[in-house]
């Protein structure tokens, strides 16, 4: 399925920070997803990032589970920045050349599912203009309030707002947002919330008996200077002069690739 990004779209995400498209993904591409995350799972490669409150404690009660990076465990999420709809989408909000700065994914069980607190993901990079680094981050179940979906703060991206360390987290960071614009995203499964590197945002708990889980892929424009964690020292680009499909980097041309991922995890169900 073709995505057109639309000049109203950009111009929306430059003014306000952020953009939901409700249909992005196929239903066969979310299976796939569903599948490997599931493997992923049984393979006990998501770990509860989630604490009693001190920083430090794993909590006995709550779950936040968290794989980060995906890439070098999977041969789906290692292809999936690099399918042409998310290239495409990714040079037309924030240009060439486009830097794949990390992937990841956040799986809240039923019941047990617990938030991601407000934070800014600028915070933790440092780039220079915080509209040229964006999140893609996809609803791979439908998400919703019951189930806490992503929430972010429409036109915040330019305030840096105060971080310090997240006590419900072994190791991320919070800040603590006026919460009056906050805004729900509602996605059904296969539809993603793109936002800036500034735009303050959270998940909240999860009080349904079923999983639902978020995958976001960052990117940033290369141009840009990076001063915060994950900058790399060998910048994999997805777009621009220095951008080959990952093909230099890991043999395969991951553009390609994608498709075929996505064929095989779909025959190949882990249950």
């Amino acid at each position: 399925m073709n995505v057109t990004v639309k000049s109203a779209q950009v111009a929306y995400f430059k003014q306000h920070g952020y953009l939901a498209l409700p249909l992005f993904w196929t239903a066969n591409e979310i299976m796939a997803m569903r599948h490997e995350l599931v493997r992923l799972q049984l393979a006990g490669l998501l770990t509860n990032v989630a604490t009693s409150g001190d920083g430090i404690t794993a909590s006995p009660t709550h779950q936040n589970l968290q794989l980060c990076p995906m890439s070098p465990h999977s041969g789906l999420f290692r292809a999936m920045p690099f399918a042409p709809k998310v290239v495409n989408l990714v040079r037309a909000l924030i240009g060439d050349p486009a830097v794949l700065h990390l992937d990841q994914v956040f799986l809240k069980p039923g019941r047990t599912g617990t938030a991601t607190n407000w934070h800014q993901d600028n915070a933790y990079f440092h780039i220079d203009d915080p509209l040229k680094g964006i999140a893609i981050w996809t609803a791979v179940h439908d998400a919703d309030l019951a189930n806490g979906t992503i929430h972010v703060i429409p036109d915040a991206f330019r305030e840096q707002l105060e971080h310090s360390r997240d006590p419900d987290s072994n190791h991320h960071i919070r800040c603590y947002p006026d919460e009056e614009k906050a805004l729900p995203l509602v996605l059904p499964a296969g539809g993603i919330a793109v936002f800036c590197y500034g735009t303050p945002h959270r998940t909240g708990p999860n009080i349904t008996d079923k999983d639902r889980a978020g995958v976001a892929l960052h990117f940033y424009n290369g141009d840009c200077t990076v001063s915060g964690g994950f900058s790399g020292d060998n910048p994999l680009y997805v777009s621009g002069p220095y951008a080959d499909n990952g093909t230099a980097r890991f043999g395969v041309d991951l553009a390609s690739d994608w498709e075929v991922q996505v064929l095989d995890s779909c025959l190949n169900d882990p249950n």
